[in-house]
């Protein structure tokens, strides 16, 4: 009989084996993944071959690798077609999207990260890329600082003493006064901005998404190269995002 150790441990594995493939390794073989993870190539074979059973992975037996399969697929869309939030907000980023045809976000916190979970792509041929997944740490662009800005107040100075605030380009703030008294502005102003903070040559801007009790739930935000931005767009795009994530918001005020 297999033990509940056992099987909890056979379940730690298997998440480690999805959470291995990224957006830049899409195809991993046995030998990457027993390099990545540090697992027995034999315990690795057997999940991997139960994976590829039940169409979570798929094989390619020329190259010897594995992908994720289209069980995956057919549950990431359930996820997301019964996920209120998504399926609120995807018709309001492309509204933004549309308007402006720049590249709209929908953000939240995970990990003490960024995380996008929804991306409507710029209809420039130069434009802002981002996709479903991405992360990036809390004190470094628009999207970021308004998540943190919006954190409890334990909470968001327990991040910032853990936190070693590290430059990712010039215009990243390193100093931990600085940031937090852009962080009350934020507060303050109902919206976040940056100007290359965390991509050169990108500016951005974010505002909250709220519930019914005032907690802030997820950020929104619009990006473009900078280039292509002057004072009056800038200023559009904070209307905008501020009135996208107010009637955003305004759905979430009756729910349970």
């Amino acid at each position: 009989m297999v033990s509940a150790d056992n099987s909890m441990q056979t379940i730690s594995r298997t998440v480690q084996i999805l959470r291995s493939f990224s957006k830049d390794e899409k195809e991993l073989s046995l030998a990457q993944f027993h390099h990545k993870l540090g697992l027995s190539k034999s315990s690795l074979q057997r999940i991997l071959n139960t994976l590829v059973n039940y169409g979570f992975l798929e094989k390619d037996d020329k190259k010897k690798t594995y992908r994720l399969g289209n069980e995956l697929y057919y549950l990431g869309k359930l996820v997301e077609e019964h996920s209120h939030l998504l399926t609120t907000t995807k018709p309001y980023l492309k509204t933004v999207r549309d308007r402006f045809g720049e590249s709209v976000y929908l953000n939240i916190i995970e990990n003490d990260q960024r995380k996008c979970i929804a991306f409507e792509e710029g209809k420039h041929d130069l434009m802002t890329i981002s996709y479903i997944g991405q992360t990036s740490p809390l004190y470094a662009g628009a999207s970021a600082k308004l998540l943190l800005a919006h954190l409890p107040e334990e909470e968001m100075t327990q991040y910032l003493q853990d936190i070693e605030l590290k430059a990712i380009t010039d215009a990243t703030v390193t100093d931990k006064a600085a940031l937090q008294k852009e962080l009350a502005t934020i507060r303050a102003n109902g919206y976040a901005s940056s100007y290359g903070e965390r991509v050169i040559g990108v500016c951005s801007v974010s505002a909250p998404i709220v519930n019914r009790w005032g907690e802030t739930i997820a950020g929104v935000s619009i990006s473009a190269p900078m280039i292509r931005v002057n004072d009056e767009t800038f200023r559009k795009f904070i209307e905008t995002i501020k009135e996208t994530a107010r009637q955003i918001s305004n759905e979430f005020k009756f729910l349970v």
